[in-house]
């Protein structure tokens, strides 16, 4: 059958990397398990286990699932209606003078659970570096343009005067906070090891005829193969699937941040004031040629609604499970723990394209600016009359009323803000028409934003990425040649 004639995951043909699709791929998984047993064999023949050198250096040879023994597992699952079974006598099959040993001790889940584990590390290990070059991209941003002022909005209505560098500090600050979330759900991650059916060991207390202290060995070497600190102290037949919920509520948070981010994008580029890259010969519209439609954030928007929904089913099948297990996780965790990196990979692979080629239109952000700001200036009017001897409360009642008046322009006839010009004409003002050019500069209306954008981007933010320096200094060189 044609790969064009059964369903396929978008997020796998269109959106996700390769290397983010690899770590869940058959091959990956089925692999790992191979791994895990080598490592378990290794592990139990130092501890003095019976297993012999040919057992594991068969098992060493035959670490890669090949699609013949695939094809092999296939058929054992189709008798015996497990799939870990399958893939032991596949492997034993493989390697045969193994066959007695793949899987001593051991239950399913120490196959699985381990492996997803390895895989829950593998994949945040692959999001992180791409979360630092989305901040990365925006830091220089944020910098470059740190004292561009640009109109705010609160309640999406003009207030007061920010820099464009200002809002981007501010989605740097939100996508740090994902970055750290990340990190400590990565640095906490521990390996299930070699626990038994229930947790208890019982099995494993039997094979090394009551030597406690052997078990302990045993995890030890087995974390040290897999490249983990340690293993959680306590286990049921899984480990806890509360370490899935952790897990999803960072990444998924992600999900949240970059909606929020791609939302005021969108919104700048109604405005026309802000625009995701559009290649040169892209196509905006079908019907609409003209139309430059910010179709990378929409992408984002949709992939991280999403994502940002997924921690409700990790916490219903965290919550779900009874005693030391049920198996009513498998199936979903097989959709969901996937999903979420595919989903978070493919947003960050599109953030970084837009946040690393975001289009300015300083004509346009200066004419918004000319329009609010005039209002804006009135105080200080005011206090430049005071200065010169007039009446506050009389200057007040003055200002209100060409400020209404040029208020109506704007609303009731679409005029431009003619206030200034209102200003300029009235003899009450005549004391600071000199003054009225310099009192409106936009720059002298943007506060500390520029002092506040330096001191954390070349502050946290810069200490940060740090510690992403070599994988950082990777990225650019790859996307130099592209």
């Amino acid at each position: 059958m044609s790969s064009f004639d059964s369903y396929q995951t978008p997020l796998s043909t269109r959106y996700a990397s390769k290397e983010m699709m690899e770590i869940f791929s058959a091959r990956t998984r089925h692999s790992t398990w191979r791994q895990l047993w080598i490592w378990l064999a290794e592990a139990e023949k130092e501890l003095g286990l019976n297993i012999s050198d040919e057992a594991i250096d068969q098992m060493r040879r035959h670490a890669v699932v090949s699609d013949e023994a695939f094809e092999v597992a296939k058929n054992y699952e189709a008798k015996f209606r497990h799939d870990v079974m399958a893939h032991v006598h596949a492997f034993g099959e493989d390697a045969p003078a193994a066959a007695g040993s793949i899987h001593l001790g051991a239950t399913s889940c120490y196959v699985t659970d381990n492996a997803d584990l390895i895989f829950l590390q593998r994949a945040l290990d692959l999001i992180l570096p791409k979360i630092a070059k989305v901040i990365q991209n925006l830091r220089d941003f944020a910098i470059k343009y740190k004292d561009m002022p640009v109109l705010g909005f609160t309640h999406y209505q003009p207030a007061q005067l920010i820099t464009v560098g200002k809002r981007a500090a501010q989605w740097i600050q939100e996508l740090m906070m994902d970055l750290e979330d990340i990190e400590t759900v990565r640095e906490r991650l521990q390996f299930r090891g070699a626990q038994g059916t229930t947790g208890s060991q019982a099995t494993f207390l039997e094979l090394f005829e009551g030597n406690a202290d052997k078990i302990v060995e045993l995890n030890r070497i087995l974390c040290q193969k897999a490249g983990f600190p340690s293993a959680y102290p306590i286990s049921t037949q899984t480990y806890t699937r509360k370490v899935d919920l952790r897990v999803a509520n960072a990444v998924c948070a992600l999900g949240a941040t970059a909606e929020r981010i791609c939302g005021d994008i969108r919104h700048l580029a109604n405005l026309k004031e802000m625009e995701e890259p559009f290649e040169k010969s892209q196509i905006g519209s079908s019907a609409m040629a003209y139309k430059r439609n910010p179709m990378r954030c929409e992408r984002i928007t949709a992939l991280a609604r999403k994502l940002r929904g997924l921690p409700a089913n990790f916490a219903n099948t965290f919550s779900a499970q009874w005693f030391e297990r049920t198996l009513d996780d498998s199936a979903i965790r097989r959709m969901d723990i996937p999903e979420m990196f595919l989903l978070a990979d493919s947003i960050l692979l599109t953030l970084d394209n837009v946040t690393n080629g975001l289009v300015l239109y300083p004509s346009v952000i200066r004419s918004r600016i000319d329009q609010e700001l005039p209002f804006m200036a009135t105080e200080s009017i005011l206090m430049k009359l005071a200065s010169h001897g007039v009446s506050r409360q009389d200057a007040h009642e003055e200002i209100r009323v060409l400020s209404h008046e040029a208020s109506a322009v704007v609303k009731q006839q679409g005029g431009r803000n003619d206030l200034l010009e209102r200003v300029k004409k009235a003899e009450f003002f005549k004391p600071v028409w000199n003054d009225l050019d310099s009192l409106v500069d936009p720059k002298l209306f943007i506060g500390n934003c520029p002092k506040i954008v330096e001191d954390y981007c070349n502050g946290e933010v810069a200490e940060k990425l740090e510690r992403y320096k070599e994988a950082l200094a990777g990225a650019a060189t790859a996307q130099l040649s592209i």
